[in-house]
């Protein structure tokens, strides 16, 4: 089954919800940035876990002490609910 993609004004209404996440070519988008690299590395450990379970993975990357997350499904071409749900999943992890 197909996941279907938002429309403009859903994607407006969740970003309200998820603080610091914005619309960046086409993808929920952040930075998350950390002390270190091992809580940098410690924080990327648990998002790859919960991704794994809902078979939905950001395309990330890492430099130091700061991770840059965006999210989009691909196969819908754009942003569905599973972006914000592990936006959301996401943001409990840094804790806010």
């Amino acid at each position: 089954m197909a996941t279907a993609k938002l429309s403009e004004q859903e994607i407006a209404a969740k970003l309200r919800k998820l603080g610091g996440w914005s619309v960046v070519d086409g993808n929920l988008h952040r930075v998350f940035e950390f002390q270190d690299f091992t809580q940098a590395f410690g924080f990327m450990t648990r998002v790859a876990l919960v991704a794994e379970k809902m078979d939905h993975h950001p395309d990330w990357s890492n430099s130091w002490n700061k991770v840059t997350v965006d999210l989009s499904t691909h196969s819908a071409g754009g942003l569905t609910k599973k972006d914000v749900d592990l936006a959301g999943k996401i943001q409990q992890i840094y804790g806010g």
